[in-house]
This record gives structure tokens, C-alpha cells and sequence, in this order.
């Protein structure tokens, strides 16, 4: 993208609610005189489109607001989920304005002030919002500098900006905030931007403190759960025991005159307890559920025949690539399947929100992933205009997905209409969360491929069956709470998610070159268990499948596991970052496998092939009594282009790797044939402090001026193959059904 600077005068702009756009061309008035017509006009090229969110909202005061007093006001549609993502957005502001960080207010998600960005998800908070505010916030200082220049009378290459502030030659300051007036930001950005000089950065590229840590470490009001607005009332949900289960009866009159309650709502199957405090709301919600009639009918699959029972099931065939060459056989041919099971998001929080209705507008603090599309399926569900329903993102305390934060919403939405003026607090239960969350679909893969006499991969077949990876708001019937109306809404038809960036298919494309591949992703519609959302979608199972093939496909080579994978890398910024792991864990030097149960894995890929680069390398020591598998040492090198905040992308990774090892090592969703089962810490393990690796290293490659690449999910596929690699350079065996519990490892290695 050109630096070269925007040309945008305030005398071309009407002052009033838009921007006026001028375009004319000049006719050569010979050529028209001699031809006796008028000339035909030449084709105009389409403008360049505008970078990042700016698609969507592109006037610069969407982004950026200046106050008379100097108060700079940024404005995302994105939420802050953990990801860090308001440190950065300040950074990049500060940098692009010249301004201190103190200067600036950040507000994020909100219906009611900020730009639509639809989900903060995919990891597209940098790429869309970042980009953003990058050049929104360049084209605003380069206004600035334009208004200064013509008060001043000076050129404005001659002036300069700092704190918040243009300078003159002369040493003349004026203020931003006596540079604005009313519609002097109310522009449409440009495609073009003149951003700062990357060897110029002063806040961006730098390891700032995230600025939502201090709360959440010291205990403070960091999450929607901490909230507690003046007159607020605690509601507690009663859930049914299973999947459609329907209220036969309940005798709610000794629950009515317990101590504190206030109101017992009802609407079809949808049942709750309000009351003036906590512990009275959740003595009469225990008390209410042990007076109510279920009808159950879920009949839920074999969980310990998952994979059979997918490949069994309906599927709606996408060819995702088909690059197939006729005679590509090979000499040397190798098969496998891989799969996963349903997994929870197994956040440490259980979901809650607040809500409340006064003079006919609903206020909902929620922790949603998306402000605008659960404020569009809860008014459709109280059938009130969107514009009488607010939704602001307050953080929650676990998440990366769709979790239950959008139906604890709608949950709190229903309430709050039924105690109009009060504030309304619904918190779930951890069983409630563990049982009703959406939780991420299960997997098969199966893939086949072919060598040479030369060891490289010349054939490729590769198929994922996968449910849909995204059922989040948007519509009514996607929120819990609509389904179990005495008026239900339907819930709305799965649907796979397109590639690029695809869902369940999503990274089944290696980023490896191969003369002949294909694959195929076999869409299941039917979803017997409720499935959406989860941290990197299918990136995670088909990373893994991938990279564990690749392992499997290296031994029969005889060939070294990066050395293997760099022979069929043509991508430069993927070659980087696996020779920076490889060199930064000291790869060619680790010890013989299987000494003393210790095993080395490696792993590689870039997120969704559009996003990060990541390679992880690790060392796993297997436990032979027991079977338990830990990782002792990580090293990952990640290319995100250009760096805004170090310690942000580091402790993304560093997540991943963590959140990924608890996936592969532990978590299973169970359930019998009919209840989920899995609904506490016990039934559903998750890494504990006393696994977490001795040693992490993050190594960044940044990429000054370069782009924007998402980061945060950038770790899950590759840690998991690392780890399924190393268990198997340690063991000796191979496993490829997620989870590597401690249970099949001892029953692999016979003791």
C-alpha cells in the first residue's frame, strides 16, 4: 500500500451529515468539433477497495473522534477476548495520531457507538480492525496537519505533529482539539494512507503493558460477571436434563414464597427464578428443579463409535482442491485416518450476562462475540425493533468461541422484560455450561498419499467429515432460550462455511506443494450433538491430521522431519519460520528417541492459509507406569507481519500451545444415549498447573510495513501434531484418535 499522502481539502466537503464527491472529466473540444458527436466517455478503472473494516464503515470519525478539549476517542467493533486486542488497537492509534496512550480512549462492541464488525473471530481483529484504525488514524492526522497548515499559512509538508498536536516552523502549536470542528473528521477515508515510517515507530512494534491485566490480576471488575449495577437482580436458569426435553408440569407456589424471590418466569419450556440476591436465587432454583416434570426424547450417538458413526452419516460432498495428474502413483503408498471427539470450551467462568429494559429500549452487557448479530436475533426474539436493543461487550471470563455467552444474553433479554427498570443478572451453572454449551464438532479425516523413489510426496487424497463449525447468532432460533418459548423459533439450517477460510475444512489444504492432490470435505448436516464455534474451527483436527501424516510419511522416507518438510515448501515466510523452530530448539541436535521415554516432535502451518505462520518443536516425556504424557519444552516461531505489540503475540502462541496440549492430551465431551455426561471438572479434565511445560519460547519474525496477520489461533493445529508427534517418537507408536490420553497410551505401550 502506498505511503504517498492523501489528498482531501475541507473546502470540497459540505458541511452537513456526508461527504460530497466530485468527478468530471475534460473533452478534447477539436476531436469532438471534427467528429460531429460527442465523444465517447473512456472507461473509468473501479476505485481500489478500502482497506481492512473500512469496507464496511468508511467514514474516519466510525474510528476516530476528537473532541474540543483534545480527548481522542477510538472506536472497534471488535471485543477484547483475552487476544490483547485493545493494547494493540491503542497502540496503533497512538502511533498513526502521535499521541500518548493516556490520550486516548478505547471503546469496543457496542451497538449503540461503535462500527459493525460482525464476530470478533478467525482471527481477524488485526487484519479488519487494526487495519482499520491504521489508516483511519493516518488520514486523520494528515487532515490535521492540512487545517494547521492553512491557519499557520505554511505548506504542510512543513509541519510536524507530536503529542497530540500540530507544530509549525515557527515553533506555533495548535492542539487537535482546536483543529476540529463538527464535520471536519465526518470524511470517507481514502484507499490510500500516509502511515509513519515503520523505522519511525515510537508506540507500535514496542512490548506495552496490556492494558487489561491489572484488573484481572489484583481481583478487580474485569469481567461481565463482576458487574453489579445499583437495584440488580440475580436470575438463575432452570435447563432441562437433555436435548428438546419439554416442561410437562411444575409446581412453582412453595418456590414463590421462599426468602428473596421475586418472580418465577415461564414460557412454554423456558423456566427461571429471579430474586434480590444470589444465594436466594440459586436455593430456589435447586428448589424449582426438584419440582418439575420432564418429557425427554434425545437419542444421542455411541460416543465410543464416533468415528464410524460420522462417516455413517449424511453428507453433503465439497470438492475443497482438486489438482489430480493422471499417473501420479508413486512407488511407495501410505494410508491413516485421525479423528477427534466433541470438546467443550470448558471456559473457566461459567457464561453470565445483564440486562435491563427501561423506557422501552433493553440494554444487554453480554460477553458475545458478536454485539450486532445477538442484538439482531434478541430483538427478533422479543420481536422489539433492532434500534430499541442495545448490546455491549463486557469480557468474560473464558471464551475463544461460541460458548454460552450468547444465550446467557438472551437468557438475561427475557428476564429484564419481565422486571422492566431493573437490572437483571443471569448466571449459569457450571454443569448448566458443561451440558448446554455448543461445543466444538467431532472430526474424521482420512488421507492417502504416494512417494518417489526420491522420498517426495507426488500424490495426495485427503477427506474431513465435519458438521458445520459456526451456528452462532444472528437469527433468533440460534439463541437456547428461543427454542423453549411456548412459541419456539427454529433453530436455522447448518451451513459449511466457505473457503477459503471454511469451517470444518478449514486448513485442509497443506500448504505443502504436491504435483497431484485433492480434497474433499464431506459437509454433515445432521448434528446429533449441539455443535458450533471453537478456537481455530477445524484448523485444529486437520492440522493435526496433516502434520502427524507428514511425520509418518517422513519415516517411510527415511527422510528428517523439517527436512522433509522444507523439501516441499516453496514459501519463503513458511521455510523461515521452520528453520527458525528448528534452529531455536536445537532440532538436529536433540537426543536419540525414546531415551529415558522422552520423544521430539515438530510441526508446521500457516492459519488458514492466509493468516500467521507458526512451526512449534517440543519435547514430551512419557510417564511408562502411568501412561501420562507431558510437555516439558516448546519453541515456536511465528511470522505475523508486521509486529504492533510482541508480548501480545507471544502470549497468543503461548496460549494456543497450552490450550492445544489440554485438547490433545485430555478433553472429551461424553455423554450416554441420551444426557450429556461431562458436566463438571471430574468428567471433563482439562490441563492442570502442575502439567504446564518447563520451558516456552516464542520467537517472532516481524515484517515491518507488511500486513497485518492474525495470530491467535495460529498455534492450536501445529502444538497438537507437535505433541502427537513427540508421543511418538517416545513410545514408538502412533496415535491417531484425539484424546492421547494416559489411558491409550498405557494401553498401546503394554504396560
Amino acid at each position: 500500500m502506498s505511503r504517498d499522502p492523501i489528498v482531501i481539502s475541507r473546502r470540497a466537503v459540505v458541511v452537513g451529515s456526508g461527504a460530497l464527491i466530485f468527478s468530471f472529466a475534460a473533452a478534447d473540444p477539436l476531436s469532438a468539433q471534427q467528429s460531429g458527436a460527442a465523444p465517447a466517455a473512456a472507461p473509468q478503472p473501479s476505485p481500489p477497495p478500502l482497506p481492512g473494516s473500512l469496507k464496511q464503515s468508511p467514514f474516519l470519525d466510525s474510528w476516530i473522534r476528537i473532541d474540543a478539549d483534545g480527548a481522542i476517542t477510538v472506536l472497534t467493533g471488535k471485543a477484547e477476548l483475552g487476544q490483547g486486542i485493545k493494547t494493540a488497537l491503542l497502540q496503533i492509534a497512538a502511533e498513526q495520531l502521535d499521541a500518548d496512550l493516556g490520550q486516548i480512549k478505547l471503546i469496543t462492541a457496542d451497538t449503540g457507538l461503535t462500527p459493525n464488525e460482525g464476530y470478533t473471530s478467525g482471527s481477524h481483529s488485526m487484519q479488519d480492525s487494526g487495519t482499520a484504525i491504521l489508516n483511519a488514524a493516518a488520514q486523520v492526522r494528515q487532515i490535521l496537519v492540512a487545517e494547521a497548515a492553512q491557519r499557520a499559512g505554511v505548506p504542510p509538508e512543513q509541519m510536524r505533529t507530536e503529542n497530540a498536536a500540530v507544530v509549525a516552523p515557527d515553533g506555533r502549536r495548535f492542539g487537535y482539539g482546536e483543529l476540529v470542528s463538527a464535520q471536519l473528521l465526518h470524511v470517507q477515508a481514502g484507499a490510500q494512507s500516509p502511515w509513519k515510517n515503520p523505522s519511525q515507530y515510537k508506540v507500535m512494534d514496542r512490548r506495552i503493558p496490556r492494558v487489561d491485566i491489572p484488573a484481572k490480576m489484583t481481583g478487580g471488575a474485569a469481567y461481565v460477571q463482576d458487574m453489579r449495577p445499583e437495584g440488580m437482580l440475580h436470575a438463575r436458569m432452570v435447563r432441562p436434563p437433555s436435548y428438546g426435553a419439554q416442561l410437562v408440569s411444575v409446581d412453582t407456589s412453595a418456590v414463590a414464597t421462599m426468602p428473596g424471590v421475586v418472580k418465577i418466569v415461564r414460557d412454554g419450556s423456558f423456566l427461571a427464578v429471579i430474586a434480590e440476591h444470589e444465594f436466594q436465587a440459586i436455593e430456589a432454583m435447586r428448589s424449582l428443579a426438584a419440582a418439575v416434570r420432564w418429557q425427554e426424547t434425545a437419542k444421542l450417538p455411541d460416543s465410543a463409535g464416533l468415528p464410524a458413526f460420522l462417516i455413517g452419516l449424511p453428507s453433503h460432498d465439497i470438492t475443497v482442491l482438486d489438482q489430480r495428474q493422471p499417473g501420479a502413483g508413486g512407488t511407495k503408498s501410505l494410508s491413516a485416518s485421525y479423528s477427534r471427539p466433541y470438546l467443550s470450551h470448558g471456559s473457566i467462568g461459567p457464561s453470565c450476562a445483564v440486562a435491563q429494559l427501561e423506557n422501552d429500549t433493553l440494554t444487554v452487557w453480554t460477553h458475545t462475540q458478536g454485539v450486532f448479530p445477538d442484538r439482531d436475533a434478541i430483538a427478533e426474539m422479543l420481536r422489539m425493533p433492532k434500534e430499541k436493543v442495545r448490546c455491549i461487550h463486557a469480557e468474560g471470563s473464558g471464551c475463544y468461541g461460541h460458548n454460552g455467552a450468547d444465550d446467557a444474553a438472551g437468557d438475561a433479554a427475557l428476564l429484564a422484560r419481565a422486571m422492566p427498570g431493573r437490572p437483571v443478572r443471569v448466571q449459569w451453572t457450571r454443569e448448566q455450561e458443561h451440558a448446554w454449551e455448543p461445543y466444538g464438532p467431532a472430526m474424521l479425516v482420512k488421507v492417502s498419499a504416494a512417494l518417489d523413489d526420491g522420498g517426495s510426496i507426488v500424490d495426495w487424497n485427503y477427506g474431513v467429515w465435519s458438521n458445520t463449525h459456526s451456528m452462532r447468532p444472528g437469527s433468533a432460533g440460534s439463541l437456547l432460550a428461543a427454542r423453549y418459548l411456548a412459541e419456539p423459533f427454529p433453530e436455522p439450517a447448518p451451513k459449511p462455511i466457505p473457503m477459503p477460510e471454511g469451517g470444518g475444512d478449514r486448513n485442509s489444504i497443506p500448504l505443502y506443494k504436491f504435483p497431484s492432490a485433492r480434497v474433499i470435505s464431506h459437509f454433515l448436516p445432521d448434528m446429533p450433538v449441539r455443535v458450533s464455534a471453537l478456537r481455530a474451527l477445524g484448523a485444529y483436527m486437520n492440522i493435526f491430521a496433516i502434520e502427524s501424516f507428514m511425520d509418518e510419511l517422513a519415516g517411510n522416507a527415511g527422510a528428517d522431519p523439517v527436512a522433509f518438510r522444507l523439501r516441499h515448501l516453496t514459501d519463503p515466510r513458511a521455510r523461515d519460520v521452520v528453520a527458525t523452530a528448528a534452529e531455536r530448539f536445537g532440532w538436529s541436535n536433540r537426543p536419540r528417541a525414546g531415551v529415558s521415554g522422552h520423544g521430539y516432535g515438530f510441526a508446521f502451518a500457516r492459519y488458514k492459509n492466509l493468516a500467521a505462520y507458526c512451526a512449534i518443536a517440543c519435547e514430551v516425556e512419557v510417564e511408562r507406569d502411568s501412561g501420562r504424557a507431558r510437555m516439558l519444552r516448546a519453541v515456536a516461531a511465528v511470522d505475523s507481519g508486521q509486529v504492533v505489540n510482541a508480548d501480545g503475540i507471544a502470549n497468543q502462541i503461548e496460549g494456543a500451545i497450552l490450550q492445544s496440549m489440554s485438547w490433545t492430551l485430555y478433553e472429551n465431551v461424553s455423554f450416554d444415549d441420551q444426557r450429556i455426561t461431562s458436566v463438571d471438572w471430574a468428567s471433563y479434565p482439562v490441563l492442570r498447573f502442575s502439567a504446564v511445560p518447563d520451558e516456552m519460547e516464542v520467537h517472532i519474525i516481524n515484517r515491518p510495513g507488511m500486513p497485518f496477520l492474525g495470530s491467535g489461533e495460529a498455534g492450536q493445529g501445529p502444538a497438537a501434531a507437535a505433541v502427537a508427534n513427540a508421543v511418538a517418537d517416545a513410545t514408538g507408536h502412533r496415535f491417531r484418535d484425539l484424546p492421547i490420553s494416559a489411558e491409550r497410551i498405557k494401553a498401546a505401550i503394554g504396560v
